[in-house]
């Protein structure tokens, strides 16, 4: 696999989680790198987006709870989730792709290629 997720698992409301997201296989410089999460019978999601030059965006419902990271020299992208709720009950998939919206990086899944398996993530009350 060229991208594969780790991190997951089961937290309290409130709680956090770093997901990361391991690119070793990818020349992802070139790369948006974005995190996306699917929740049960709902479909995909955009969470965040982080390009090379570590220029960022979000999905307006996360009200500034995650952050997007990258660290190039060892071909990592993380998902740190802070104040997590029960909807953010989902599985995160890590995804890449070389496509650039009016010179920035999308948060639309239909234009991602690569994508790794996911990483189920759990928040209970």
């Amino acid at each position: 696999a060229q991208l594969e997720e780790s991190g997951g698992g089961s937290v309290q409301a409130g709680g956090s989680l770093k997901l990361s997201c391991a690119a070793a296989a990818f020349q992802y410089t070139k790369y948006c790198m974005t995190w996306f999460r699917q929740a049960p019978g709902k479909g995909r999601e955009g969470v965040a987006t982080i390009d090379s030059d570590d220029s960022t965006a979000y999905a307006d419902s996360l009200e500034g709870r995650f952050t997007i990271s990258r660290d190039n020299a060892r071909k990592y992208v993380y998902l740190q989730m802070a104040s997590l709720k029960l909807d953010d009950t989902a599985v995160y998939y890590c995804a890449a792709s070389p496509f650039r919206r009016d010179g920035h990086c999308d948060l639309s899944p239909d234009e991602y290629t690569y994508w790794g398996q996911g990483t189920q993530v759990t928040v209970s009350s």
